[in-house]
């Protein structure tokens, strides 16, 4: 399950494992976002994508972004066409998160890319890909787990807690998900 992880440099619990530039990024993404995208009417999605790819964001065809979804980094996240990220979905992409072409991240989903080395006395962050494969349905209010696959026409149940990777044609729900 833990699929190309990646251990941030860090001194201490309590440093940034961010670049002084990359916290810049980071600050003018909020600021673009909830200026530009996060009050638009759900027929301007072109306009929210325009922003997402300035930023770095790799787009395929035309997927959605609702105006309420969150999105940490834009740089790690990828979208294929028609791929939905609903409303207050939230993309913590630290590391990189993949939604393939049709899958549906559905309203109040958190898809979270960043864990920490509790072994380690800097507690550094570790960022682990998130992949969800075509045609797949994410429902209301489930949490996904860093470095997990959901599979193509996989459904992962509302309010689930997704920690292991989700086989495709499969059903699962609950806390853990199963």
């Amino acid at each position: 399950m833990l699929t190309n992880p990646y251990t941030h440099k860090q001194a201490d619990p309590y440093a940034s494992p961010w670049s002084a530039s990359d916290r810049v990024k980071l600050l003018i993404w909020e600021y673009v976002w909830t200026l530009f995208c996060a009050w638009t009417p759900k027929p301007a999605n072109r306009w929210r994508l325009f922003w997402l790819r300035l930023f770095g964001a790799t787009i395929y065809g035309v997927p959605f972004v609702h105006q309420r979804a969150r999105i940490q980094m834009p740089w790690n996240l990828i979208l294929h066409d028609r791929a939905c990220l609903g409303d207050r979905a939230n993309a913590y992409s630290l590391g990189k998160i993949e939604i393939g072409a049709h899958a549906t991240v559905a309203q109040e989903v958190y898809l979270c890319t960043g864990t920490h080395a509790f072994d380690r006395p800097a507690k550094n962050l570790i960022t682990i890909p998130i992949t969800i494969e075509a045609h797949a349905f994410i429902g209301a209010r489930a949490f996904v787990m860093p470095g997990v696959v959901i599979g193509t026409h996989a459904i992962v149940g509302a309010c689930s807690v997704v920690t292991r990777n989700v086989p495709p044609h499969t059903t699962v729900k609950g806390n853990p998900a199963r």
